[in-house]
């Protein structure tokens, strides 16, 4: 054998690669997107952290949609629940809540984005969902409105955590916003009168303080309106648009 040519070595004395699981994906998966970021976490991507084939994950996880929700969930485990036994008004407790789970978002702009389509299912999910249900419920809320509250009051948090990541990730943002809060406070009365009266207010508020008043005004929207007759039947149809009629073919 020519010197320096590398010694063969037997896959007998290669250490054996540890058994794929579930736990182990998503580990790997939280741990890529907080030093690569989310748009990274793709299952070729992840195939090769883990020293095998893409195929081999599918068994686990059905596609990048699924794993980027398993990394939410993952992370949902860090939201604060301690406000549900906690003292004080339980407006304040449930906002409580709601800021923490927005934070999580915040600290992962990459995830933001996706949660709004994400769809996870695991206990940490479950618990947050609990979390805040049992809040409404002891303010008072009636159930179904309770159960469509839910959906509203993540949807504002995770939307408000998607619109900041962008924002963050835009250099031009806030020059844009900048621009937009000049024009809006030095429009004219005559051809716009009613955001001439509340121009400062337009703009006024900081970030938190808005989304504070957000959550009351849903929480408070969420007490006091009912939902439509039969609105306790659970089915695919509460995520489609409303039916405006006949779509007209494409000539």
């Amino acid at each position: 054998m020519p010197e320096g040519t590398p010694t063969p070595r037997s896959r007998r004395e290669r250490p054996a690669k540890p058994a794929l699981t579930y736990e182990g994906i998503v580990a790997t998966a939280v741990r890529l997107m907080k030093a690569e970021g989310l748009q990274r976490v793709t299952m070729r991507r992840l195939a090769q952290e883990l020293d095998t084939g893409p195929a081999s994950l599918y068994v686990y996880v059905a596609n990048t949609a699924e794993l980027h929700a398993a990394i939410l969930e993952d992370l949902l485990g860090v939201v604060d629940l301690t406000p549900v036994d906690g003292d004080g008004a339980w407006t304040d407790r449930l906002i409580a809540v709601l800021g923490s789970y927005t934070r999580v978002l915040f600290e992962h702009p990459s995830l933001a984005h996706s949660a709004l389509v994400a769809r996870p299912s695991g206990p940490h999910y479950l618990a947050l969902v609990e979390a805040i249900l049992a809040l409404l419920h002891e303010g008072g809320v009636p159930d179904t409105q309770a159960a469509w509250g839910v959906d509203v009051l993540l949807q504002v948090a995770t939307a408000t955590a998607a619109e900041q990541s962008a924002r963050d990730r835009d250099s031009a943002a806030e020059d844009e916003f900048r621009s937009l809060t000049t024009t809006l406070l030095t429009v004219s009365p005559e051809t716009h009168p009613r955001i001439a009266a509340v121009g400062d207010a337009l703009v006024s508020g900081t970030p938190q303080e808005r989304l504070t008043w957000i959550f009351r005004s849903v929480i408070q929207g969420t007490l006091t309106t009912p939902t439509p007759e039969g609105g306790t039947r659970a089915d695919a149809s509460r995520h489609e648009p409303p039916d405006s009629g006949p779509v007209p073919r494409r000539k």
